[in-house]
């Protein structure tokens, strides 16, 4: 009897051991879920131009991928008309600049969680984007237009009657294909696009004919058009879509950040820096 009793007594204490140890584990786990909810919060919500200038380090992300504003080189070291601008803004500063690569649909959660502190790469500002994040003044401009290949006479728009078009996933392009329907979209089999993460995957199946056209940034056509073997096999053309602004992407509450590059960008183009990394990268 004196047994059993004992055997009572030892299973009630580890039964209460044992609850004590799962409730402190669903507290600390719930208190880490806390943590990253607050600490995702204050990133949105905090100015860090002081930790920055601090750090004298600032986190850029793009897609790398993305000629000639941001993309990697035949060695792996990503160039571009961005990444020179930002490197040549920052180091006026005294900052050196961290070159994250992303995916380009995440963008703004990349940036509003923390993880980046800038968007800089051929980022054109829309409405949509301007709810999410604070933009600089524009630097630069261009448009959407539709390559394809020379050999299939598309032309102009209406030549996409019910062929299949593609374009890159939560780009611009994208936003304003859905936006002003009567342009392009009208006319594209089904009135669909297929998305692709990266505008490179989109070219392979463009010049392998699984797609008949791609509407893309005009800075993006006319390099990477230039830099084929053969630039007389594509027609790029220009239709009915509104000229781009470029400009930075920053959260909302670095409003100090934003004005220095605001203020840097005004001084490159008055001083003709501006210029001269435009003509490097757009002369071709």
């Amino acid at each position: 009897m004196v047994s059993m009793k004992k055997k009572i007594i030892v299973n009630s204490i580890v039964g209460l051991i044992v609850i004590g140890i799962f409730g402190w584990l669903a507290i600390s786990l719930n208190s880490g879920t806390k943590n990253t909810s607050q600490n995702a919060q204050k990133s949105t919500k905090t100015d860090d131009w002081q930790r920055i200038k601090r750090d004298k380090q600032i986190t850029i992300g793009l897609d790398d991928t993305f000629v000639p504003m941001g993309f990697r080189d035949k060695n792996g070291k990503i160039i571009g008309f961005d990444v020179d601008l930002a490197n040549a803004a920052f180091k006026s500063m005294g900052i050196t600049v961290k070159w994250q690569p992303i995916d380009w649909s995440m963008k703004e959660t990349e940036l509003n969680t923390g993880n980046i502190d800038a968007i800089w790469n051929g980022y054109t500002k829309t409405a949509a984007r301007a709810k999410q994040v604070a933009f600089s003044d524009t630097y630069h401009q261009a448009t959407q237009v539709l390559v394809t290949l020379k050999k299939n006479n598309i032309n102009q728009f209406s030549d996409m009657q019910g062929k299949v078009l593609g374009d890159q996933t939560a780009s611009s392009g994208d936003e304003t294909f859905n936006e002003h329907p009567k342009v392009l979209k009208q006319y594209v089999k089904d009135q669909k696009v297929i998305g692709y993460d990266t505008f490179d995957k989109a070219f392979t199946d463009l010049n392998a004919g699984r797609i008949d056209g791609l509407l893309i940034d005009e800075d993006y056509a006319r390099y990477y058009v230039a830099h084929q073997a053969n630039p007389k096999n594509y027609t790029v053309t220009v239709g009915g879509f509104a000229v781009d602004q470029t400009a930075v992407g920053f959260r909302k509450s670095d409003v100090k950040l934003r004005q220095a590059v605001n203020d840097t960008l005004t001084k490159f183009k008055k001083d003709g820096r501006m210029t001269q990394i435009e003509k490097k990268w757009f002369s071709n």
